[in-house]
């Protein structure tokens, strides 16, 4: 395994590459260059990070699938030689409670369970009338202001931000803040005194909401939390990090998928008008799952450690390595998507692997789900000459950020 890292002066070997990879400009929907490289030969290789380690890169639709599924695969981001995002990350590993991002086997199961009651099918499925009078309020707003319009600012943020909040009881008039305090310790080149800073905020801000919430529940996660803190269940601080990450997780990736959907659409026309003419929810289900695909937004990687050996497409992972399961290239391997850089909304080719897969699978998928399926439709039948107002080329990506996104994705009709 050493030689494969390291040349015969003992430095690291030149031909691991550097881990997050750039996207190609010329086509910002694809998942990196090098990463589909590496996918074409084998489906895992080894990768170098920021601080000099060099965990595996699971790139291969089944490896990725075999490994989200693996417990032997910790998600336990206390473990020694576990890849953390950034030195924001790792320097906060040992002050941030345990939840259900970093936990495994029953302690996870525990935490999941915390989290379930708001999003289950049947409770997701109740608000599609709220959410769509809620898109339907600012599509009106963007036709009745200026252009060009900022779709980021005005729908792509707007909508998970506020639904989110109303989901976790948090005031959406706070949503600013709590987006400016997460990013402090989510880029790419966040600092331990970034993220301690921005965790530190974000938890004070909510252990206040769980206890105000003591006296004053509602049909809400912080109220349900607040009522397993009462009950002896977990303490404040556990609830505090579940909710934020919940948070966090719950309207930045919705806000970038549908930013980069509709760059992506508007790169299509006819999905487009196959999307905008629509009318079957089966068929605009379908198309979402090919969205994400598509355009596979999460960009750094699920992270891993292996407990134990675990053998993967011809290669043996070692106890203590870690492990990077990067969806992107996943969900373009040819070897499940025939023409992967074909935009196909009809596709049948099997289900995308960007909520993860396995136990971890991403808690909040069903909502995100359906404001994708009401928010992009309902765009496209309201503007229906809706185009770009820059050349593709300047529009601003998100390259650094742990979830693909825009900046600002200006529009006129």
């Amino acid at each position: 395994m050493t030689d494969l890292l390291t040349g015969s002066t003992g430095e690291p070997a030149p031909d691991v590459p550097d881990f997050p990879m750039t996207r190609a400009a010329a086509c910002p929907f694809a998942p990196p260059p090098k990463a589909l490289e590496l996918n074409v030969s084998k489906q895992l290789s080894r990768v170098r990070i920021w601080d000099g380690s060099t965990p595996w890169l699971i790139t291969g639709y089944e490896a990725i699938r075999s490994l989200f599924a693996d417990a032997r695969a910790s998600v336990d981001d206390r473990l020694p030689g576990y890849p953390h995002w950034n030195e924001g990350m790792l320097s906060t590993v040992h002050k941030r409670p345990r939840s259900v991002f970093t936990s495994d086997a029953e302690e996870h199961t525990r935490y999941r369970r915390m989290l379930s009651r708001p999003f289950t099918f049947k409770r997701v499925e109740a608000l599609r009338p709220a959410v769509q009078r809620i898109t339907d309020e600012h599509i009106d707003a963007i036709l009745a202001g200026p252009q060009p319009a900022d779709l980021v600012e005005g729908l792509a943020l707007a909508i998970p931000s506020l639904v989110i909040s109303e989901m976790l009881g948090v005031p959406y008039e706070d949503a600013d803040f709590f987006q400016e305090q997460a990013n402090r310790g989510m880029n790419r080149y966040a600092t331990a005194e970034d993220a301690a800073q921005g965790a530190g905020t974000l938890a004070r801000y909510i252990k206040k909401l769980i206890h105000i919430k003591m006296d004053d529940p509602g049909e809400n996660l912080v109220s349900d939390l607040a009522e397993r803190v009462r009950a002896g269940e977990i303490t404040d601080r556990e609830a505090a990090q579940l909710a934020t990450g919940v948070l966090i997780a719950g309207h930045e990736t919705t806000a970038g998928q549908i930013s980069v959907s509709v760059a992506a659409l508007l790169e299509n026309p006819d999905q487009l008008a196959f999307l905008r003419d629509a009318e079957d929810p089966k068929v605009i289900a379908t198309a979402v799952e090919e969205l994400m695909r598509y355009c596979s937004i999460i960009q750094t990687g699920q992270r891993r450690i292996a407990v134990e050996d675990i053998e993967v497409d011809g290669e043996v992972i070692h106890a203590g390595e870690g492990i990077i399961l990067d969806v992107a290239p996943a969900n373009w391997d040819a070897r499940q998507f025939p023409e992967p850089d074909r935009l196909d909304l009809q596709r049948q080719d099997g289900p995308q692997v960007g909520f993860g897969y396995g136990r971890h699978q991403c808690v909040g998928q069903q909502l995100a789900r359906m404001e994708l399926q009401i928010v992009l439709p309902s765009l496209l039948r309201r503007i229906p000459t809706l185009r770009l107002a820059v050349p593709h080329d300047e529009l601003p990506f998100k390259h650094d950020a742990l979830a693909y996104g825009l900046h600002e994705l200006p529009v006129v009709w």
